[in-house]
């Protein structure tokens, strides 16, 4: 059973009656989702001054919620969202076409590059925003991120303990996550592993930069050549942990960056492959793969047409390019 509210006009109080996906939540949390645009503050005025109720019961933050109970939230000023405006019908039918699994826990798609993950920083709809609107009924909740360019595996949770239990395995490293990517130049080894600390910070325009550092979190990408083309290697990452910008930045660290890649790859190089016809970031989330309370799951999806198509003319027509690898970089 789904979270179903009462149709009670907005502004008044409403009774919402908790379905299975939020079995287990803390309350605080679970109102954070419901009432969306209200300061935190207010969320923890309105559960200090007991207007928030289960079953008739005052409630503290901490107070979990159970599969079956009666939530009453009262009327309360919700600031209208920025971005307004309903998704275009075009990128909902996108997402919802993109779907490669789903059963009681999990829905994933194949999220199609140029579509974040979630909205924000400039972004009105992302994946799960789109998803949503294509499932106004259904409760959806994002497991994992990709960045926007990256296509490929992405993970949604339509249960409270399919996202917990999914993010936990991924807290312990306990998920498979594979990527193909194709790097700049040849690297002198077939297979070889990045052991480099990652060290995340903002910029004054609020991007996202990330870079090797001492005092950055511990990061291990392993790789694997899977197929030569002029100037370049596709490969095959797979994650021995998961920081922002991870694969991209360990093949920057090594002076054999990703094809196409805006914040951290070459410009002359993504110049020339643009005149090949490559306009995004080569890199593809091609397999994730968990076990979770007795049940495997391995999702896997191909190389998306445009950069398959990028390959074969890279094939044809840059028999003579050639990459000179960063010698300042750490050497593979």
């Amino acid at each position: 059973m789904q979270t179903v509210t009462s149709p009670d006009a907005p502004q008044g109080v409403r009774q919402v009656v908790v379905g299975p996906e939020r079995d287990g939540q803390r309350i605080d949390n679970a109102l954070m989702t419901l009432l969306k645009g209200v300061p935190k503050s207010m969320v923890y005025r309105l559960l200090r001054t007991g207007q928030v109720r289960i079953n008739g019961k005052r409630a503290k933050p901490d107070t979990r919620l159970a599969d079956g109970d009666t939530l009453r939230i009262p009327p309360v000023r919700v600031a209208e969202r920025e971005e307004g405006r309903a998704p275009a019908g075009g990128l909902v039918a996108s997402v919802a076409d993109a779907i490669l699994f789903e059963d009681k826990h999990f829905l994933v798609i194949d999220k199609p590059s140029g579509v974040a993950s979630h909205g924000g920083s400039g972004v009105s709809h992302g994946a799960i925003e789109l998803l949503r609107a294509a499932r106004p009924q259904e409760h959806l909740e994002l497991v994992h991120r990709l960045d926007r360019d990256t296509s490929g595996v992405l993970v949604f949770a339509r249960t409270r303990a399919g996202l917990t239990g999914l993010q936990a395995l991924i807290r312990a490293g306990e998920v498979t996550k594979q990527y193909l990517c194709l790097m700049l130049g040849h690297p002198s080894k077939a297979k070889f592993d990045v052991n480099a600390p990652l060290l995340k910070s903002v910029l004054q325009g609020g991007e996202r930069m990330v870079r090797v550092a001492d005092s950055g979190k511990p990061s291990l990408t392993f790789f694997r050549e899977m197929e030569q083309y002029p100037g370049a290697r596709l490969m095959q990452a797979t994650l021995g942990s998961g920081r922002t910008h991870q694969i991209r930045v360990h093949a920057a660290h090594i002076g054999h960056p990703l094809a196409g890649d805006p914040k951290y790859g070459d410009r002359e190089m993504n110049k020339r492959f643009r005149e090949m016809g490559l306009q995004r970031l080569f890199l593809h989330a091609a397999h994730l793969g968990f076990e979770l309370d007795g049940r495997s799951y391995s999702f896997s999806t191909p190389l998306p047409e445009d950069l398959k198509a990028f390959l074969d003319v890279l094939s044809v027509k840059g028999k003579r390019l050639v990459y000179t690898r960063d010698k300042s970089r750490t050497d593979i």
